[in-house]
């Protein structure tokens, strides 16, 4: 709740000001940089900054690493890929991202990773339960049950 409300406070709720997601991502300092020079990648970090939007944003990407939510398989598999603080600012800007789009668009966010881990453990369950019963001699026969 506190990220929300510095998140919120620093950038205010009108976006009219950044010209894209990319604007907004970028102005945050969580757009990596591109430094080439005779087509040798030089530097792709992120610049510094002390811009408490993206403290906030940060902190919240940290705590996501034992979340059950599609944000939190994010983080664990960026951070497969590569080092934690990489992945941390990687899910920052997967977070800014999504704060852009709920207040210029007025999206609601709607966790789909969730969802989607449920209804795979229902249909592991129903597979294990027919593959149980066909070990038995019997056979499963799903019907419709009214709500």
């Amino acid at each position: 709740m506190t990220s929300v409300l510095t998140v919120l406070s620093e950038i205010g709720p009108d976006l009219s000001r950044f010209a894209s997601v990319k604007h907004f991502c970028s102005w945050l300092g969580l757009c990596p940089g591109t430094k080439i020079s005779g087509g040798k990648v030089l530097s792709s970090r992120t610049r510094r900054s002390v811009n408490r939007a993206r403290q906030a944003l940060k902190m919240a990407a940290m705590s996501l690493s034992r979340n059950g939510s599609a944000l939190g398989a994010f983080y664990r598999r960026m951070c497969a890929r590569m080092d934690k603080p990489r992945a941390n600012t990687a899910t920052a800007h997967k977070l800014a991202r999504m704060v852009y789009f709920m207040l210029t668009r007025g999206e609601d966010f709607v966790d789909q990773g969730q969802q989607h881990y449920e209804e795979q453990q229902r249909q592991r369950s129903v597979a294990a339960l027919k593959r149980r019963a066909a070990a038995l001699g019997f056979l499963i026969a799903p019907t419709e049950v009214p709500a």
